[in-house]
């Protein structure tokens, strides 16, 4: 059963605190002004960045994944894929291959975060896995663990869900997979098809896959584009 809102949201007064630090030493006379002031520019940016990074805990999980997403259909016009659920673990362990893993781990992966879909056609599943890192610099280095060419190992592992037409989305089933980086964040996606045949029984037709990596990539920019504090916006406090 499809829940989008399961892991846990952490707010601090419902809000988003900006923080502008006093420098230690500074003089009594300066320090009064330091409390006062506005925030500079480079306050403002490094909040919005600290805001983007830790989105993968702020934001509702319906939020990261939205109930449908567009995509360009094979023969022209859009469709759009549906979800079929959200899984409710957030640990790094078990969401990826174990060849894949160490390289997570070693880049401080601090959550993965995964949903399946349906495409328009109900012929192809795909799991979205958003994976959180510390910075930039660590996200750029985990997405060598992973192909870049569309195979699907060593990538994410499908999420099945019992009782829908995702229950057979399993390991085996894998025929595509995609990588994309952002930020702090990874999305990676693993596709196959409903009716359960593993890979090396199915027709190889890379272009029913397509969509799921343009998927993937609306997940990616909501979540990773940088969005300016707003001082007079209740959400900010500066």
């Amino acid at each position: 059963m499809d829940n989008a809102r399961l892991w846990p949201i952490l707010m601090v007064a419902s809000a988003l605190t900006l923080v502008c630090a006093v420098a230690a030493g500074v003089s009594a006379s300066s320090a009064a002004s330091e409390l006062t002031r506005g925030p500079t520019g480079a306050e403002l940016e490094a909040a919005a960045h600290r805001e983007v990074a830790e989105r993968w805990r702020t934001w509702e999980a319906g939020r990261v994944f939205p109930a449908t997403l567009p995509y360009s259909a094979e023969q022209g016009g859009r469709e759009r894929a549906r979800r079929l659920g959200i899984s409710p673990h957030t640990g790094c362990e078990g969401a990826v291959d174990d060849e894949a893993a160490p390289a997570l781990a070693a880049s401080g992966c601090r959550a993965v975060l995964r949903a399946t879909y349906i495409d328009a056609l109900r012929g192809v599943l795909v799991t979205i896995g958003v994976v959180a890192l510390p910075d930039e610099d660590r996200a750029v280095r985990a997405r060598s663990a992973f192909p870049a060419d569309g195979r699907p190992v060593p990538g994410l592992r499908p999420l099945a869900f019992a009782g829908t037409v995702a229950d057979r989305f399993t390991p085996e089933v894998r025929q595509q997979g995609s990588v994309r980086q952002s930020g702090p964040y990874l999305v990676l996606t693993t596709a196959g098809q409903v009716d359960g045949r593993p890979a090396h029984a199915a027709e190889q037709r890379p272009t029913v896959f397509a969509f799921a990596a343009e998927i993937s990539e609306r997940v990616l920019a909501r979540l990773s584009a940088p969005r300016m504090p707003d001082c007079a916006a209740e959400e900010w406090q500066c």
